[in-house]
């Protein structure tokens, strides 16, 4: 959760006045580098949200993100968490060295998104670069798959936040 671009994006939103709830991913928890298979993560963070959606986010819109395998979690659950808009950072399209391998793809988790998302994606990342799509603006930053240009994250945030896209004008 202190990695530059997870700080970067959540130091946009909250000034754009946007609450932020930052959640560890439980492979993460247990001190394993590896992640759980993808069902568990889903299950997990479905959970934890079901929770948050109780108490701290009752009745308000909740944008999901995450950073690399996170972003696919955020992606595979955004419909059954009634995300309002999708934030991915770093979304690892392919193993690298596999983009020409279709079967290896997992662009089809980002093109099941149909809220509006934002991906922040390094303009070298060996995972590869998605395209445009419907309701997906593709931000290119300098780098490589670890996105260390903070202030290149902060600014895609801000100026897709202050877009309008989660109607920030009409929340209390």
């Amino acid at each position: 959760m202190e990695s530059p671009d997870l700080v970067a994006a959540r130091d946009a939103a909250l000034e754009a006045v946007v609450s932020v709830v930052l959640v560890e991913q439980p492979y993460r928890v247990a001190g394993r580098r590896s992640p759980a298979p993808a069902h568990q993560l889903d299950t997990a963070w479905t959970s934890v949200l079901a929770q948050l959606r109780e108490d701290a986010l009752a009745d308000l819109p909740v944008m999901c993100g995450g950073r690399s395998s996170g972003a696919r979690v955020a992606c595979r659950t955004a419909a059954e968490v009634g995300a309002a808009a999708v934030l991915c950072l770093a979304f690892p399209v392919h193993p690298p060295g596999r983009g020409d391998d279709p079967t290896k793809s997992r662009l089809s988790e980002l093109d099941a998104v149909t809220v509006p998302t934002l991906v922040v994606q390094g303009e070298r990342d060996p995972f590869g670069i998605p395209p445009e799509g419907p309701n997906r603006t593709v931000v290119l930053v300098p780098g490589t798959h670890s996105l260390r240009s903070t202030a290149a994250i902060g600014a895609a945030v801000s100026d897709w936040l202050g877009s309008g896209v989660l109607a920030l004008d009409k929340v209390p």
